[in-house]
């Protein structure tokens, strides 16, 4: 099995005018590439110790050759986000024993050693982390086999190539990385990176799409919804894949899709940061507009699914916890109770996923919610992401979030704060379609219409909690 790093190094020779990487505006070709890997290697033989390595997830050339560099000499890379704060810098260089940092600039890697003095023991290739939305972020390793067979699979999934040029839009600290740089780099095609500071500029990410000209675009619902809204008449019949990821993807935004990418397969991916992808649903435009809720679609290679309830293992219709085992997924948290990581027939090591999935009667398994995002109203339990869903579809909705407070009567009380495309969108409007569509205590107590984006997670879905601790200091 080849390295990543092998066969970059293999593509700069073998294809010399190349391009790997397209960079504010120019190409970056295999061989220029090479280099910064050499002189990223130097910069690392300069520092002592060989156990894990922290590079700022600032996207630049110079960043993503150090990585390979990191890769190639067999350190752990630590990914954390570039503008994450000193705080919860220092706490994750302290739990993944980081005991250097390295940051672009200008001159190229600053490389500086921090206080750790222990590290994490195994070697991995990866430490990524969770989202940290309902707590401290956990640190996710992966290794050198389970990104490797990864990268094996999204080559040949989507014909990665030396013809290929793939959209990077996920912050480099993103799992889904490992398809839109470093499979497609594995691969020998180019990566046109988003600068992360303008993601969500429509013109820039629109005037990147007419000169990068990528076949392969994978994003979050955001960037779509970014693009629909500024395209108008545009259209891009160069992009041969679609990916839609992260989270569930409204109807109304998946009919646009269509027009903007008129030749495009479009693929619906689940999965974790604990176990990579894990399912994949490849449909065509019709169908993109047809359905309420897109599938999970069939297992990847090599993945096993089991939906569990408190009475077992669920093998007819019905709604329980997905739990699954890849090829491609860590061993645990580090430094971490792997409460989540069960046995499981086989002998394999499931992923209690949290998630809520529904099989009918025909075997198709579809996304309900989450266990975590349940709630109580009035005795009866109800899914947050289920009320989310039914509001977006809502041919007026941009956004909603909702969220449950605290009432003296009801127990909790729900709250949805919508921003809607346009002024035509009213609160009894809302009322009306959640009404028809929603159980009578899914239906929000009270809906409040904004016309400012709302607040966004780090992976570019809505902030519940932010949204939450606001409406409970009465700030909205």
């Amino acid at each position: 099995m080849n390295s990543l790093v092998e066969d970059v190094l293999a593509h700069a020779v073998q294809r010399p005018d190349a391009p790997a990487l397209r960079w504010h505006g120019n190409d970056v070709g295999y061989p220029e590439l090479a280099g910064l890997v050499e002189r990223a290697t130097a910069t690392l033989d300069a520092a002592p110790g060989t156990g894990p390595i922290a590079v700022a997830a600032a996207k630049s050339p110079e960043t993503i050759a150090f990585v390979l560099a990191c890769v190639q000499a067999g350190r752990p890379v630590l990914l954390p986000a570039a503008d994450l704060g000193a705080e919860a810098l220092d706490d994750l260089l302290t739990r993944t024993g980081c005991r250097q940092i390295a940051t672009a600039t200008d001159a190229g890697i600053a490389l500086r050693e921090t206080a750790v003095t222990t590290d994490p023991g195994d070697p991995v290739r990866f430490l990524l982390t969770t989202s940290g939305s309902t707590g401290r972020p956990k640190v996710v390793p992966l290794d050198a086999a389970a990104t490797e067979r990864f990268m094996d699979w999204a080559i040949a999934e989507f014909g990665l190539g030396p013809d290929s040029t793939v959209f990077n839009y996920a912050p480099l600290n993103f799992d889904l990385c490992l398809l839109d740089i470093w499979a497609t780099l594995r691969a020998g095609g180019r990566v046109t990176l988003v600068d992360s500071g303008h993601a969500v500029n429509a013109r820039y990410l629109m005037d990147l799409l007419d000169t990068g000209e990528p076949h392969v675009i994978q994003a979050v619902p955001m960037f779509f919804r970014i693009l629909a809204e500024a395209a108008e008449d545009r259209g891009y019949p160069d992009v041969r894949h679609v990916v839609l990821t992260g989270d569930h993807t409204p109807r109304a935004l998946r009919a646009a899709l269509p027009g903007i990418f008129p030749n495009a397969r479009f693929h619906n991916i689940y999965g974790c940061t604990e176990t990579n992808d894990s399912f994949l649903h490849s449909f065509d435009g019709a169908e993109a507009a047809a359905r309420d809720v897109v599938p999970l679609g069939n297992p990847l290679p090599g993945v096993t699914a089991l939906l569990m309830t408190d009475e077992g293992e669920l093998t007819g219709p019905g709604t329980g916890e997905l739990w699954v085992t890849t090829p491609f997924q860590t061993r645990g948290y580090l430094g971490e109770a792997a409460d989540r990581f069960v046995a499981g027939p086989g002998g394999h090591t499931f992923f209690r996923s949290g998630d809520l999935v529904h099989r009918d009667a025909e075997g198709e398994l579809t996304l309900v919610g989450r266990t975590d995002f349940q709630v109580k109203v009035r005795g009866v339990r109800v899914s947050i992401e289920d009320i989310e869903r039914v509001i977006a579809e809502h041919d007026q909705v941009a956004e909603v979030g909702v969220v449950a407070l605290p009432d003296p009567e009801a127990g909790q009380r729900l709250h949805a704060v919508v921003r809607g495309k346009d002024a035509r969108l009213t609160g009894l409007g809302l009322r009306r379609h959640c009404a028809a569509r929603l159980a009578r205590a899914a239906i929000p107590s009270h809906i409040q219409i904004v016309e400012r984006a709302l607040p966004l997670t780090s992976t570019g879905k809505v902030n519940r909690k932010l949204i939450k601790e606001t409406l409970l200091a009465g700030e909205v």
